[in-house]
C-alpha cells in the first residue's frame, strides 16, 4: 500500500500517467526518506492551479531578524558534490543524471548581468531602486535618462515625493518581476537569480525530469532562497502556453537547451509580457553555421550556408525565427544584446505587441547572395517600407542585386536565408550593462570578459550585416595576409567605416563594397606579388587579380584604425578554461549516468603508438622505403635501415 504525504501532493497535481505517477512519486519519496526534505513547501493549504507557481517558507538570510535562526542546510547524499559558481553551492549529482556545464560560466554571468539592468530600468518604472551589492553608486551613462529616472521614482500619482523604495538582493519584492527558467536542469542559473539579481518577486526553476526538479528543490533548500525559487516538473512549452494570458505572463523567460531551442520558442514568445526579456541559448551551432542546411530550415525557417560569417550568421537566424513566430500574435522582437560564443549563441530580446510594428517584419528580414568563388555576399530585403511624411507605404521589394554570375570571379552564387537584416544590439543597453560591470568586477568571475566582449559589441557598426575576415581574402588570391591594422586603415583612408566583429577574431565589418576589398587586395598584391603562372584560368584569383584596380589604396596606418578594446588590451575572446572545454555529455535522462572514465575514453584516439621513439638512433630499425625504391639520397647518414634482408623479414 502506497501511502502518499502532504509533501508528494504537489507531484499530483501535474497531469501524468499511471505509470508516470507510480515512478515519479516513487523515486521521490524515497530520495525524501532519505533527506527528509519536501520537494515544494506550498505556503497555503489549497493546491495551487495548473501552471501557477508555488511558494516556499524559508525566508533569505537578508530577511532573518535577529532573534530568527538560518534554516537548516541540505546535507549531502552519496556520490554528491558542491559545485559553487557567483554566490551559489549546487549540489550535483556525479554520476551526471543532471545536466551542469562549467564552461558556460560566462553565459550565466552576462546573463545575470543583462537581467539587473533590465529590472533596474523595470522596477524603476515602479516606484522602486533596486540596490546591486558592491555598487557603490549608480553608474551614469546618460545624465537625461538618470535625471527622468529619478523623477519616477520620486514623484507618485499625485505629484508629491515619496520615499525612495529599494529592492535588495535576496529579498522578495512585491512589485518585482517574475522569472521562468523553462529547461533548469540543476538549477543553477535559477539558484542565482535568487542570490544576486534584486527586485525579483518569483523565479520559477523548470524541469521535465524528477530528478532535475527534486535537485531543484535541494539546491532552492541548500541556498535559503525557498521564499523567491519555486521548483516545477512540467513540460516546459505546455507551462508557457498555460502562462499566456496577459495578466500571467512572465517578465523574463530564459530558455538554454542542450541543442536546438526550436520546439519552445512559439511557446516563448507567447509567454513573455510586453516589454519582456527573452534569453536564448542555441548550442546546435553545427546546423546553425550550415552542415545541414535544410535541417536549419525545418527548424528555424532559414536556409544557413557555410561562409565565414557563419557564427553571425547564426544570431541573425534565431532573430528571424523569433520574429516571424511573434509575428503570428501580433508581436515583435527588440533585440537588446546578441552575441556569438564558439559553440553556442546568446540572444536577449523585448518582446512588445503592436500590429502597426509588425507590418515592418517584412523589410526587416533579408536573403544573402554568397559567391562560391571569392565570398563576396549581397543582401537582399524582403520587403521595401517606404515613408511620405506621416504616411507608411509597404510594397514588395526588387531585385536581385546580383547578375547570374559574381562580377568578381565568374562563380555562381549559393542563396541562404531569410535572416535577420537590422542591427543586433541596443548599442545604449550594452552601455549600460558595461558601465555596470566595470564599476563592480568583483562581481562576476568573468568579468574581464565580459567588459572586453560588450566593448567590441559597442564598437561593432550597427547598420552592417555580416562581414567579411582578412585571412580569406588573402587566401582567395594566394596572396600573403595584410596586418589587419593596415588592411583597415587602407579602408578608412578610401573613406569608408570600419570595424571589428566579437564573433570572429579576424572579421572585418565594413560598409565598403566587395569591389573596393578586391582592389585593396589588387593593390596589396602588387608590393607582395604571387606566381600567377600558377594560377588556374578558372580560379576566383586569376580573375580578381588581371582586374586593374580602380582605388589606389593607402596602407599607412591610421590611429583610428585601432579600435579601444584592442588597443586596451582586453580579454575580447574565449580562453581556455580547462582541459576537453566545450560541449560536455549529454545528460543520461535513464538514470544510468556517464561512467567516470568518460575523460579516459575521449583520449582513445590519442597517442595510439604504444612504444613512442624518443631516441633517433632506434629509427635504424626501421627499413627506408625511399631506399627500396632507389630514391633515398641520404646514404649512410640515412635515419633508417638500408639493410636488405631486415626489410624483406620486415615485410
Amino acid at each position: 500500500m502506497l501511502i502518499i504525504t502532504a509533501r508528494l501532493l504537489p507531484l499530483l497535481t501535474v497531469p501524468f500517467t499511471h505509470q508516470r505517477i507510480l515512478r515519479t512519486v516513487g523515486s521521490v519519496a524515497y530520495r525524501g526518506l532519505r533527506t527528509m526534505e519536501p520537494l515544494r513547501a506550498p505556503q497555503d493549504p489549497q493546491p495551487p492551479t495548473s501552471g501557477a507557481p508555488m511558494e516556499g517558507l524559508n525566508p533569505s538570510p537578508a530577511a532573518l531578524t535577529p532573534d530568527q535562526e538560518m534554516p537548516p542546510t541540505t546535507g549531502l547524499l552519496p556520490g554528491e558534490t558542491v559545485v559553487r559558481e557567483g554566490k551559489a553551492a549546487i549540489l550535483f549529482p556525479s554520476a551526471n543524471e543532471v545536466f551542469y556545464n562549467p564552461v558556460q560560466e560566462f553565459n550565466r554571468d552576462l546573463t545575470c548581468a543583462v537581467v539587473t539592468e533590465f529590472a533596474r530600468e523595470q522596477m524603476a518604472r515602479r516606484g522602486v531602486k533596486v540596490v546591486v551589492p558592491g555598487e557603490k553608486e549608480r553608474v551614469v551613462v546618460n545624465l537625461a535618462d538618470e535625471k527622468k529616472e529619478e523623477t519616477e521614482m520620486q514623484t507618485g500619482e499625485e505629484g508629491g515625493e515619496e520615499p525612495v523604495v529599494t529592492a535588495s538582493v535576496g529579498e522578495r519584492c512585491k512589485n518585482g518581476l517574475r522569472v521562468l527558467e523553462g529547461l533548469a536542469a540543476s538549477g543553477l542559473r535559477s539558484v542565482r537569480f535568487a542570490l544576486e539579481v534584486p527586485g525579483l518577486r518569483s523565479v520559477t526553476a523548470n524541469d521535465f525530469s524528477a530528478k532535475a526538479a527534486a535537485l531543484i528543490a535541494r539546491n532552492a533548500q541548500h541556498n535559503g532562497v525557498t521564499h523567491l525559487l519555486q521548483a516545477s516538473q512540467r513540460d516546459a512549452s505546455m507551462l508557457m502556453y498555460e502562462m499566456r494570458g496577459k495578466k500571467d505572463r512572465y517578465d523574463v523567460i530564459d530558455l538554454d537547451p542542450y541543442g536546438s531551442p526550436a520546439p519552445f520558442l512559439d511557446a516563448a514568445v507567447q509567454a513573455v509580457g510586453e516589454g519582456g526579456l527573452l534569453c536564448v541559448t542555441c548550442t546546435d551551432m553545427a546546423v546553425m553555421a550550415g552542415n545541414s542546411g535544410e535541417t536549419c530550415y525545418s527548424k528555424y525557417g532559414s536556409v544557413s550556408i557555410k561562409a565565414k560569417y557563419c557564427h553571425e550568421m547564426a544570431l541573425r537566424i534565431i532573430l528571424h525565427s523569433l520574429d516571424q513566430r511573434a509575428g503570428v500574435y501580433q508581436r515583435y522582437i527588440h533585440p537588446l544584446l546578441c552575441v556569438s560564443v564558439d559553440f553556442y549563441i546568446r540572444v536577449f530580446v523585448r518582446v512588445h505587441t503592436g500590429q502597426a510594428m509588425v507590418k515592418n517584419s517584412a523589410s526587416k528580414q533579408a536573403l544573402v547572395y554568397n559567391c562560391v568563388g571569392c565570398g563576396s555576399f549581397h543582401l537582399q530585403r524582403l520587403g521595401k517600407r517606404t515613408t511620405q511624411g506621416n504616411h507608411v507605404k509597404y510594397s514588395a521589394a526588387t531585385g536581385p542585386p546580383v547578375g547570374a554570375e559574381c562580377e568578381h570571379c565568374g562563380h555562381r552564387h549559393q542563396l541562404g536565408g531569410p535572416i535577420w537584416g537590422e542591427a543586433l544590439h541596443d548599442v545604449s543597453f550594452v552601455q549600460k550593462v558595461l558601465s555596470a560591470v566595470s564599476g563592480n568586477p568583483s562581481r562576476f568571475g568573468t568579468a574581464r570578459r565580459i567588459e572586453g566582449m560588450l566593448s567590441m559589441v559597442t564598437e561593432e557598426l550597427e547598420d552592417v550585416p555580416l562581414y567579411y575576415t582578412v585571412d580569406n581574402l588573402s587566401s582567395t588570391v594566394h596572396c600573403s595576409t595584410p596586418p589587419l591594422l593596415q588592411f583597415r586603415s587602407a579602408l578608412l583612408h578610401a573613406g569608408h567605416r570600419v570595424s571589428l566583429s566579437h564573433a570572429c577574431k579576424n572579421a572585418l565589418k565594413t560598409d565598403a563594397p566587395p569591389r573596393v576589398l578586391w582592389d585593396v587586395m589588387r593593390c596589396w598584391e602588387k608590393s607582395n606579388p604571387v606566381k600567377r603562372d600558377r594560377l588556374s584560368e578558372s580560379s576566383p584569383a586569376h580573375h580578381i587579380l588581371n582586374t586593374e584596380p580602380i582605388l589606389q589604396a593607402c596602407f599607412d596606418v591610421r590611429e583610428d584604425a585601432n579600435p579601444q578594446s584592442r588597443r586596451r588590451h582586453l580579454t575580447r575572446f574565449q580562453e581556455n578554461p580547462e582541459p576537453f572545454w566545450g560541449p560536455k555529455a549529454r545528460a543520461n535522462a535513464g538514470g544510468g549516468g556517464i561512467s567516470s572514465d568518460l575523460e579516459d575514453r575521449r583520449k582513445q584516439g590519442q597517442n595510439k603508438r604504444k612504444n613512442q621513439i624518443t631516441d633517433a638512433t632506434q629509427l635504424k630499425s626501421f627499413p627506408c622505403k625511399r631506399f627500396r625504391k632507389g630514391k633515398c639520397t641520404h646514404g649512410e647518414k640515412c635515419c633508417y635501415s638500408h639493410d636488405l634482408e631486415q626489410t624483406d623479414q620486415m615485410e
